[in-house]
């Protein structure tokens, strides 16, 4: 999604291709999805969570749950889906969640 402002455009969705992908019940790999910005309630709410106050690092997993909003033919991405991915494949959506989150810069494509 995109909106346009005096002619800039200000992208609030990005795609990524995970390294490994997630492998579903049925065996079928899934590495292509997209993430969205994240909005503050993203980042505070699930402090409220029991999983959270107990493991901090937990956080991530529920961020990632909430601001995927595609990963190949998922139906739904919950922290199921999230906790299941592969060592790399966690790493990798952390640090574009940074990315995007960060600067706005889809890490994919080069900086202007």
């Amino acid at each position: 999604m995109e909106s346009e402002e005096k002619g800039m455009v200000f992208r609030t969705e990005f795609e990524f291709n995970l390294p490994q992908g997630y492998a579903d019940k049925d065996g079928a790999v899934h590495k292509r999805g997209v993430m969205r910005l994240a909005t503050a309630a993203d980042e505070i709410l699930p402090m409220r969570d029991i999983r959270v106050q107990q493991n901090p690092d937990y956080l991530s997993i529920i961020i990632l749950s909430r601001v995927i909003l595609k990963l190949g033919g998922l139906r739904t991405i919950d922290t199921d889906v999230i906790e299941n991915l592969s060592a790399p494949d966690l790493a990798y959506l952390q640090e574009f969640y940074e990315n995007i989150n960060g600067s706005g810069q889809d890490p994919t494509e080069p900086e202007e």
